[in-house]
């Protein structure tokens, strides 16, 4: 890294705002003072003028005029006029252009220095002329009698006064614009503070190094991140939250509300509560959000969510409870067996032939009436191996399961959706019933009226009436802590109901009874 630190973007701007403002203030100034000099050189050719003028009218210097000695007359008429106007002369000539009057008395009688021929045919102009008292803005108006010009009026200023004029106005602009450079300069000043507090004093390189990073970073983790304003609009998504949640493109911006499809998560964004690895389950998916709320300097500004899929982890996880249910079904079924192995073997050897060969008839005719009876009423393979596992996983723990009520062929639904849906709720139900004596639950498969109904009755406690809705909820369970349970069961029931067209409800009839309602799906051949 280079020991130099090359000028944040703060300083930088400072700097070019500085400039800008410098030269603005100057090219300011420089307009001022062209447009001020011309305003006062205006002012000074409309005096000279006006006096000029209001002199050609006088009666007195027409007459004068008449006279055999018109400079007698008019000189110190001319000399009163220029002090009391404060123009730097006033001459008053003939038709032909010779002096009468003038400020310096040793140019009386000698010619006018300029081109005077507008005046002698009687039209009064004005002109930026250097003549004997050096450059100077004057006026020559011709005076008038019968119609007939009889002399011509002079008057001028100076430019040199004009300069003076001019220079006295210097110090007020000057001030202004000291005074407008001072206060851009404090602006510039406060704006660029107020750039390095949000850049955080960082040079343009930087920041956009630490954008090109930050954006790798949301774009290469697997994990969803959902940045929410104070408004509950998203501000930010990445692509895998855009994956998991399904969201159109013009969803950055956007109210969550619109953004987001309806459910539990839904509300959790909208809310902008905090929350710690929560489950919820979302169309095809089930997700762990944790969510937490975005401060600066002491307040929420909004919120930053992460999103992981759970989905095929769940799936494994159920998995893994069908084969731990076949291995547990498989062990009791090991224990049966060699108990009755046993009760043979005790039979054979005392003589017993007889009684041996009808207990060990009917013992293979029990569990041969009961495949052929769930073959019979189901013709779904997957469905009729899991209903013999759980039958002997209930046998185990002491649970009647009741499958009197069996009436499935011909529903056409997918296997997998079945077992999940009565997987989870014999789980459940097996799990309300509990271990104690007379422990009991009932499935009820049918199809009737183009749908088919599965529903689970245990002789547990049932649900509190209050959170009958709840108990679909992802994470919602009524185990006690620590008893290996993550109140997911019933979530995905639903949730897989509803991916087949169907609903899931709850109710309490001495028990907990939950009732799955799908459409009949013809099966394809």
């Amino acid at each position: 890294m280079s020991g130099v630190r090359r000028s944040s973007l703060a300083r930088q701007l400072l700097v070019l705002q500085l400039v800008i403002v410098a030269l603005t203030v100057a090219v300011g100034a420089a307009v001022t003072v062209r447009t001020a000099q011309e305003r006062t050189r205006e002012q000074q050719r409309a005096r000279a003028l006006a006096v000029a003028e209001t002199l050609a009218l006088s009666p007195d210097v027409a007459s004068a005029l008449r006279g055999p000695d018109p400079s007698r007359a008019l000189q110190p008429l001319a000399e009163h006029v220029r002090r009391q106007t404060h123009v730097a002369f006033v001459v008053v000539m003939s038709p032909a252009g010779i002096r009468y009057t003038h400020p310096n008395p040793a140019q009386i009688g000698r010619r006018f220095v300029g081109d005077i021929a507008p005046a002698q045919h009687g039209r009064a102009f004005t002109e930026t002329y250097t003549g004997t008292l050096g450059p100077s803005v004057r006026a020559v108006v011709p005076v008038r009698r019968g119609g007939r010009v009889v002399g011509l009026v002079s008057a001028g200023v100076l430019e040199k006064a004009i300069s003076a004029e001019l220079a006295d106005q210097l110090p007020r602009l000057i001030g202004l614009a000291a005074l407008a450079l001072v206060l851009g300069g404090g602006l510039t000043l406060l704006v660029a503070r107020r750039v390095k507090r949000q850049t955080l004093g960082l040079e343009p390189r930087e920041i956009a190094t630490l954008y090109e990073h930050h954006d790798a970073v949301l774009h290469a983790i697997r994990e969803g991140v959902l940045v929410v304003d104070g408004d509950r609009r998203l501000q930010l998504v990445n692509d895998e939250a855009r994956r998991l949640l399904a969201l159109g493109a013009g969803a950055q911006g956007a109210p969550v509300v619109r953004a987001v499809p309806p459910g539990s998560l839904r509300e959790l964004l909208a809310s902008g509560c905090e929350a710690a690895d929560a489950l919820h389950v979302l169309g095809d998916r089930v997700l762990v959000v944790s969510q937490r709320q975005a401060r600066v300097d002491g307040r929420t500004i909004g919120t930053v969510t992460t999103l992981r899929d759970r989905t095929e982890l769940e799936g494994l996880v159920r998995e893994l409870d069908s084969v731990r249910g076949l291995a547990d079904s498989l062990r009791a079924q090991a224990h049966e067996a060699a108990n009755r192995l046993h009760t043979l073997v005790g039979l054979v050897e005392l003589g017993r032939h007889d009684e041996a060969i009808a207990f060990a008839t009917e013992q293979a005719g029990l569990a041969q009436e009961l495949l052929g009876r769930l073959q019979e009423r189901v013709d779904e393979p997957a469905l009729v191996a899991l209903l013999l596992g759980k039958t002997a996983s209930a046998e185990e723990r002491g649970i009647e399961l009741v499958l009197d009520d069996v009436d499935f062929a011909g529903a056409g639904l997918p296997a997998t959706g079945l077992v999940t849906i009565v997987g989870n709720l014999l789980d459940n139900a097996m799990d309300a019933a509990g271990h104690a004596p007379g422990a009991r639950v009932e499935l009820s498969l049918r199809t009737s009226g183009g749908e088919a109904v599965v529903a689970v009755r245990d002789s547990g406690p049932g649900i509190p009436p209050e959170h009958l809705d709840d108990v679909f909820e992802p994470g919602w369970t009524t185990k006690p802590a620590g008893v290996g349970g993550r109140g997911l069961g019933l979530a995905l029931v639903r949730q897989t109901a509803t991916r087949l067209g169907g609903t899931a409800s709850a109710a309490n009839d001495g028990g907990a009874v939950i009732t799955v309602r799908l459409p009949v799906r013809e099966r394809v051949a």
